[in-house]
């Protein structure tokens, strides 16, 4: 468990798997431009306080595991993550990203997203049944 520490005492470990896609799921995404794709994700978790823990991809889609802040607001954070690796691959990668789009796009609309954790939600929500009741009493 890798916790952080805010101020005013807040303690978190919270971490998202982000799944992006390219648009038409065209296989776009070469290793060079996967390597780019993890600089650029890098330094934009390193702007928004998070942490890119694991990046991976494919030709049409890629796979980032990131510890976030729970400042952050998931929606705005993963758009502003496409926006700007978008921007930038199409202008670095302008004659290769030509050859699948006719305009200026790179990813689909939407991602997936999930939380991740050490506990499975089973066991959590044990953790929390067996919690005592302030009274003393045990939980109905």
């Amino acid at each position: 468990m890798s916790t952080k520490l805010l101020p005013g005492g807040t303690v978190y470990d919270l971490s998202i798997h982000l799944v992006l896609v390219t648009k038409y799921r065209r296989k776009v995404i070469t290793g060079e431009v996967l390597n780019r794709l993890k600089e650029i994700f890098n330094d934009t978790c390193k702007k928004w306080d998070c942490t890119l823990q694991e990046f991976n991809g494919e030709g049409d889609h890629c796979h980032l595991l990131i510890d976030i802040n729970p400042k952050v607001q998931i929606s705005a954070f993963a758009n502003n993550l496409k926006t700007v690796s978008s921007r930038l691959i199409r202008k670095e990668f302008l004659d290769h990203c030509n050859q699948f789009y006719s305009k200026p796009v790179f990813w689909k609309i939407g991602y997936f997203v999930s939380s991740t954790g050490g506990a499975s939600l089973e066991t959590v929500k044990r953790y929390i049944q067996s919690q005592h009741h302030p009274d003393g009493t045990d939980r109905d």
